[in-house]
C-alpha cells in the first residue's frame, strides 16, 4: 500500500515513525514545502520526498496523512478524495469545507478519518466503562493547561497555528479533550463559561477557561483550559456516590479509590508505554499507533470509526459556543 503524509513537522514524523511500526511493507513518501524538512524526513526514515502535492497524480497513492496546519486541511482533503485517495486527516480546528468533504468522501467511497487520540488511549476506555457502570449521575472536575510558549520550544509560538486566533491554543485543547468527555459523559445539555487574559502573551484570543458543562445523562463537569500554567497539568477528578477517580493524564497516574480499604488503587493499564524524548508524561505514542490502526481497518475492512466528522463538526460547535 502506497502512503502519502503530507506535512514533516512534528506531527508528520510522529506519522511517519509509527507508520513504519504498524507495517514496514508501506510505500511511505513525505510532502513539504520546506527543503530543510524534507532533507531531515529523507535521513530520519530513508524515505522519498515531494515539495508539493500538485506533483501528485490520481493513482500514486492509496492513503494521505495529513498533518499541516489545520487552517490549510479543507483544501488538501478536497484534493485527495478527488484524486481518490483515502484521508487521515490530524484536528482541523474549524469546520471549514466539512459538509462538502463529508459527501464528496461518501461519493467517492473514500475513507475519511480525523483524529481523535485520546479516544485511542487506554486510561480514557477504563474512564469511561467506570462511569458507565456508576448506579448514579457523577461530577467531574477537569483541569488541562500549558504555558503557550513551552508548547514547542524549538518555535516561536507565533510562528504556527497555535498563535492564530482560530486555531489558537486552548481552542486545541477544546478539541483535544471534548470528544472524550462527550463519549464519556453524554452530549452538553447546558453550559456556561468565563474567560479571560491572563498573561503578556501576543495572542488576539483568551488564554484561560472555565467552563460548566451539564450533559444529558445527569453529568455535571467544571472544565477548566488554559495556555497560562507554566506547569503542565491535566488533572481529572470524577466522583459519584459509588465512584472516585483520579488521573494526572500520564499512563502511570489514573487510580480508583478503595471505599472499603480507604486507599487510593493505581491502574496500570499499559504492558508497554511509548514516549518520545523532549515531550511531557502525559504525551503518550499509544493512542496515535491505536487510531492509525482504527484508520487502516476502516480502509480495508470498512470498520468505521468511533468519532467522525460528523461528531468533530458538534464539537466544533460546542467550542464556537464557548
Amino acid at each position: 500500500m502506497k502512503v502519502v503524509v503530507i506535512g514533516l513537522g512534528s506531527m508528520g514524523k510522529r506519522r511517519i515513525r509509527l507508520l513504519m511500526q504498524y507495517d514496514r511493507a508501506l510505500e511511505i513518501v513525505g510532502i513539504d514545502q520546506s527543503m530543510e524538512r524534507r532533507t531531515q524526513a529523507e535521513e530520519m526514515f530513508g524515505i522519498k520526498t515531494l515539495e508539493g502535492f500538485s506533483f501528485v497524480e490520481e493513482g500514486d497513492f492509496d492513503c494521505a496523512f495529513i498533518a499541516t496546519s489545520p487552517l490549510s486541511h479543507n483544501a488538501l482533503i478536497k484534493e485527495c478524495i478527488l484524486k481518490n485517495i483515502h484521508v487521515f486527516t490530524e484536528m482541523n480546528l474549524v469546520a471549514d469545507g466539512y459538509d462538502e468533504n463529508i459527501q464528496l468522501a461518501r461519493e467517492r467511497e473514500k475513507a475519511l478519518f480525523i483524529s481523535s487520540t485520546f479516544l485511542y488511549r487506554e486510561e480514557i476506555r477504563y474512564i469511561n466503562r467506570k462511569v458507565k457502570e456508576s448506579r448514579g449521575p457523577v461530577n467531574y472536575v477537569y483541569h488541562v493547561g500549558q504555558y503557550l510558549p513551552d508548547w514547542h520550544p524549538w518555535e516561536s509560538y507565533q510562528d504556527y497555528f497555535i498563535g492564530n486566533k482560530r486555531t489558537g491554543g486552548c481552542r486545541e485543547i477544546f478539541s483535544i479533550e471534548l470528544p472524550w468527555l462527550l463519549d464519556t459523559f453524554g452530549d452538553v445539555k447546558g453550559m456556561s463559561s468565563l474567560k479571560g487574559k491572563n498573561t503578556s502573551l501576543a495572542i488576539d484570543y483568551a488564554d484561560n477557561y472555565i467552563v460548566s458543562l451539564e450533559h444529558e445523562s445527569g453529568a455535571k463537569g467544571a472544565l477548566l483550559v488554559d495556555v497560562v500554567s507554566r506547569k503542565a497539568v491535566r488533572n481529572l477528578e470524577v466522583f459519584s456516590e459509588d465512584l472516585y477517580l483520579g488521573w494526572n493524564g500520564s499512563p502511570e497516574g489514573l487510580y480508583y479509590y478503595d471505599f472499603s480499604q480507604k486507599k487510593d488503587v493505581y491502574v496500570n493499564l499499559y504492558e508497554k508505554v511509548e514516549r518520545r524524548e523532549g515531550y511531557e508524561t502525559f504525551i503518550v505514542e499509544n493512542g496515535y499507533l491505536h487510531e492509525i490502526e482504527a484508520f487502516f481497518r476502516q480502509v480495508k475492512e470498512g470498520v468505521l470509526p468511533k468519532y467522525d466528522f460528523e461528531k468533530d463538526k458538534k464539537v466544533l460547535e460546542i467550542i464556537d459556543r464557548i
